[in-house]
């Protein structure tokens, strides 16, 4: 009787999808951030007519491709089931270095353009890449092998390369570098700005990496049952120790694009940003249990956030609303992956 009645629900379900003609769960659940990325620009376009000018869009473009940088990085962790709170204050950091490799040393950090003598940008971003690789190694290192879970790692880390920002620079700024090294966060090739440039390539690379490289299918093997993968023979502590330097590396990269763009480091710089990356990346469809989730979705994600972000602005609501607003995404994002995860499983 059982095997007859879950013939006859199997036979229903698949009658309602030929029906239907596709799968509106499935379809929703894979095209939900794209679909309301498209109906959002729509209500703000419509409230105020400045949102789609070329201006402002590429002033969206200019202010996601910082955090979405970011947002790429923590695919990779998030992916593993891992989880990094301590991007911001590894990138304040990382920039002052950058900053302070830039000008020479600290002595002439207040010294504007030219007249710094420095050792150039490519130094200072060599310098900024180095420094967030080594502190997402150490953050690695401390998970896989001293067996801490990635959240209190990274909320450690959180504290310790803010703290480490703060010591540097003495609490201070480090401000006005030369031309060559500001191009990289002001400057445009055409009418588009170089930090969007960036954020496009590498959102090409890591999709292409995450979609056709051996590494990229190890690292959804270690998210969706790490377990598994070592007894596939997959070594699961390096794997996760990699993610984290990429993270690392992105903090790094990032924290040079966000000093050229401001002309200036600080170490109050990135505060904030841990919510706006996760929730970009939760948002595009990366699940926070790991082994789901695609690039594509990081940059829709990453998209819409700063498109709400925009359209608030531009509506003059409050910023304390818009923290409330950001939070409450995050958590109907989640659960939705947790109803379609549930739904998966009892299909």
């Amino acid at each position: 009787m059982k095997k007859v009645l879950g013939e006859q629900v199997s036979d229903t379900k698949s009658d309602a999808t030929a029906a239907g003609g596709m799968d509106v769960f499935g379809f929703a659940a894979r095209f939900a951030p794209l679909i309301f990325l498209i109906l959002l620009m729509a209500v703000f376009a419509l409230a105020e007519p400045r949102f789609l000018t070329p201006v402002n869009l590429f002033n969206i473009a200019r202010q996601v491709s910082v955090t979405g940088l970011l947002a790429i990085g923590m695919t990779f962790v998030i992916l593993t089931a891992g989880i990094d709170l301590s991007i911001g204050s590894l990138l304040a950091f990382a920039g002052l270095v950058a900053a302070a490799v830039a000008k020479g040393g600290l002595s002439d950090r207040f010294t504007v353009g030219d007249d710094a003598i420095g050792f150039g940008w490519p130094l200072a971003a060599l310098a900024a890449i180095l420094v967030g690789v080594i502190g997402g190694y150490l953050q690695g290192f401390a998970i896989t092998r001293l067996k801490v879970p990635p959240f209190v790692v990274t909320l450690g880390g959180m504290s310790v390369f803010r703290g480490a920002a703060l010591l540097f620079a003495a609490g201070g700024p480090i401000s006005g570098f030369d031309a060559g090294y500001a191009w990289w966060g002001q400057g445009k090739i055409g009418p588009v700005p170089v930090p969007v440039i960036l954020f496009l390539i590498c959102a090409i690379a890591a999709h292409i990496v995450l979609t056709y490289s051996r590494f990229g299918r190890r690292v959804y093997a270690v998210g969706g049952n790490p377990e598994a993968a070592r007894l596939s023979g997959l070594n699961v502590n390096a794997i996760i120790c990699t993610v984290y330097v990429i993270m690392g590396f992105f903090c790094g990269l990032c924290a040079f694009v966000l000093s050229a763009r401001l002309n200036s480091a600080e170490a109050v710089a990135g505060t904030g940003y841990e919510l706006t990356v996760i929730a970009s990346v939760v948002i595009g469809g990366t699940s926070l249990f790991g082994g789901v989730g695609t690039i594509f979705g990081t940059v829709i994600g990453s998209l819409l956030i700063g498109v709400l972000l925009n359209g608030l602005v531009i509506l003059n609501v409050s910023s304390y609303i818009q923290q409330i607003i950001i939070g409450v995404i995050i958590v109907l994002a989640v659960a939705f992956d947790t109803f379609a995860k549930s739904r998966r499983r009892t299909a």
